[in-house]
């Protein structure tokens, strides 16, 4: 078996496992707020598989959707006026992955989409609470009829690295304004998510993080 093979076997090991650790998250992310009248939700991966589930794309495009490992949607702004600010959580086995995948979230001129599909906006929230998820989204006063497209606000990426690359990164590397890293083991563990530095982490991944005095 060729190494290359071996590597993406691996990747894809790694990549369900990190899932299945996501999908045991909360609603809102571990130490994130929600602003006044806004609302967290689990995007990716969701509850109910294999329905169709939210996806990032750019405008006017069909084939260039991003889908991260872990995506959650902060629906917030009116029915007039709605957005979505988003919290992406991607695990990265190899150097290369990295590279590839903050290419994606790169700064660029052109603006992000985040699409809800109508399965998912109709479906309930998670297993013993039957609350449809589009009762929790400021911008659908009534049942929808057809998918969500809102414009992204802001957006922060966490990547999980292996231990190597983590050190190395942390060593020479400068994050982006909107990156943030953390070791692999981490998104793998067991209630990752009640680790309070991961919490202390996202906790930092966030616009209020800005100010000295958040409103």
């Amino acid at each position: 078996m060729s190494e290359a093979l071996r590597n993406d076997r691996k990747t894809i090991r790694l990549d369900n496992v990190v899932r299945a650790r996501l999908k045991t998250w909360p609603q809102r992310p571990p130490g994130a707020t929600a602003s006044k009248g806004a609302s967290w939700l689990r995007a990716r991966p969701s509850e109910g598989e294999p329905i169709a589930q939210p996806y990032l794309k750019v405008p006017g495009s069909d084939r260039m959707r991003t889908i991260p490992d872990g995506l959650w949607l902060h629906f917030g702004g009116t029915p007039e006026d709605p957005y979505a600010d988003i919290l992406c959580i991607e695990a990265c086995s190899t150097f290369q992955n990295l590279l590839d995948k903050r290419s994606r979230f790169a700064p660029s001129t052109t603006s992000l989409l985040a699409f809800c599909p109508l399965a998912w906006l109709l479906a309930p929230i998670q297993p013993g609470d039957e609350t449809p998820r589009w009762r929790m989204i400021p911008a659908c006063v009534a049942e929808p009829v057809a998918g969500l497209m809102l414009p992204v606000r802001d957006i922060r990426v966490l990547y999980g690295l292996q231990r190597e690359h983590y050190a190395g990164f942390a060593r020479n590397q400068v994050p982006q304004p909107h990156e943030y890293f953390c070791p692999m083991e981490a998104l793998t563990a067991h209630e990752g998510h009640e680790n309070p530095s991961m919490r202390s982490l996202i906790s930092r991944a966030s616009t209020s993080s800005a100010f000295m005095d958040p409103p």
